[in-house]
């Protein structure tokens, strides 16, 4: 895609979060669900294909670039920017280790968004690496799984899982496998979680397996591949795409912020003319800008193929979130008591910068990964 058409798009993407967006936005918080107009409009518009190769079907847009368009995403209601990203981002983790067969199965259905498909990794009693509990057991062509998923975004309205478990009797990385699961298979037990503090609408879904059976066929990649299918094929590239994120939700915080210290006015100034607020507006915009510029290094590492790119991702999103946090706390502060009401935008940006702490791994898990690398470099 050519720069002028590019920035067409811009202006397109732009033009939609700031008109329909906002709309969708109020229903989404009215009803407590996301309508499936919304998808269906975010599927015509090619929204939901910017990311993939034009051979698959995708618009081609390259993955910085991708990124300014999510930024924009994000300034709109965090389901509608989750619907984004991740059906931008899911298709590169089944593809790196696909058969043209599986590509065929999953993946151009999934770019197309004909299919949806949710990562499911997180489980309640590990962590999301090597200690994964969740297991199968082998039978001619058929694995039985068995085991508990939750905090599943997307696990309750989908059409296959994207699951990674362990062959029964493994431990470490050496057993794991990535399967595709289909909604509809049977001895699965799919629980709504309940309504979240913010990203109202999003579904999240708590799976038991009970001996599940899943054909071997499904199996992304060989046995012991499947924390490469979850790590490198998506949570890398996933933990820069939430650093833009958090980047486009403050820079909206930003916005409402300065918007309502200029229209403010207390002992006949507006609220800009006192110097704490502008202060506080200024170290915003350094905190936006800062966090905007590594999360862009970052994802150039890794369309690069640099092999700090994980640390990068790890250092994008470490610093986007912090910068999220202290950026939501001032532009509530600007807003003063108001904009603790409901009837204040400010209120949803709040609550919905909340779960950026978590999505892609805490800050203490970015930490972890930053310092394995940061000291296995230097042993």
């Amino acid at each position: 895609m050519d720069e002028r058409a590019f920035r067409t798009l811009v202006e397109d993407v732009e033009a939609f979060v700031r008109g329909p967006g906002e709309r969708y936005a109020a229903e989404i918080e009215r009803t407590g669900s996301v309508p499936a107009e919304l998808k269906r409009e975010l599927r015509e518009r090619g929204y939901l294909r910017l990311a993939a190769p034009a051979e698959y079907g995708g618009r081609g847009v390259a993955f910085p670039k991708y990124l300014e368009l999510l930024e924009l995403f994000s300034m709109s209601h965090a389901s509608l920017r989750m619907l984004v990203h991740v059906h931008n981002g899911v298709w590169r983790s089944i593809d790196q280790f696909a058969t043209d067969e599986q590509r065929e199965r999953f993946v151009l259905p999934q770019v197309s968004g004909e299919k949806t498909v949710a990562f499911t990794l997180t489980e309640a009693t590990a962590g999301t690496g090597a200690d994964l509990r969740c297991s199968v057991k082998p039978e001619g062509d058929t694995y039985y799984l068995s085991g508990e998923k939750h905090l599943i975004t997307f696990g309750v309205h989908c059409d296959y899982w994207l699951l990674f478990a362990r062959l029964e009797g493994t431990t470490g990385r050496d057993g794991t496998v990535a399967l595709m699961v289909g909604r509809d298979t049977p001895g699965v037990l799919v629980q709504q979680m309940p309504q979240t503090m913010g990203v109202r609408g999003t579904d999240h879904a708590h799976l038991i397996f009970d001996n599940a059976p899943v054909p071997v066929a499904n199996r992304l990649g060989e046995v012991g591949q499947g924390l490469d299918v979850a790590l490198g094929g998506f949570l890398t590239p996933s933990r820069i795409a939430v650093a833009m994120t958090c980047v486009g939700l403050a820079r909206r915080a930003q916005e409402l912020a300065v918007d309502h210290a200029q229209r403010r006015i207390t002992f006949g100034k507006p609220l800009t003319a006192r110097q704490a607020i502008s202060f506080a507006l200024a170290e915003n915009a350094t905190d936006i800008q800062a966090a905007r510029q590594l999360t862009l290094h970052a994802a150039r590492q890794w369309v690069a193929g640099d092999a700090e790119s994980s640390a990068l991702s790890s250092m994008a999103k470490l610093n986007a979130v912090d910068m999220l946090t202290r950026v939501t706390d001032k532009a509530l502060q600007v807003h003063g008591g108001i904009g603790y009401w409901e009837s204040s935008p400010i209120e949803r940006v709040y609550r919905d910068a909340r779960a950026q702490r978590f999505e892609e791994g805490t800050n203490e898990i970015q930490k972890a990964v930053i310092a394995r690398e940061l000291l296995g470099a230097n042993r």
